[in-house]
């Protein structure tokens, strides 16, 4: 068990485990954006009149 606790709290697998969430979530919402500003008008979601 003690070996696990030092593993857990080793700054490079905390960091890993931040990046983790952090990278995925970060070029989800790049992509999000770019999508927004630069899909052409036949690809945008149809707006309600």
């Amino acid at each position: 068990m003690d070996l696990r606790y030092d593993l857990l709290l080793n700054p490079l697998v905390i960091i890993c485990s931040l990046l983790l969430i952090i990278v995925p979530f970060t070029l989800f919402k790049i992509n999000q954006y770019l999508h927004k500003y630069g899909d052409p008008p036949w690809k945008q979601p149809k707006k309600p009149d």
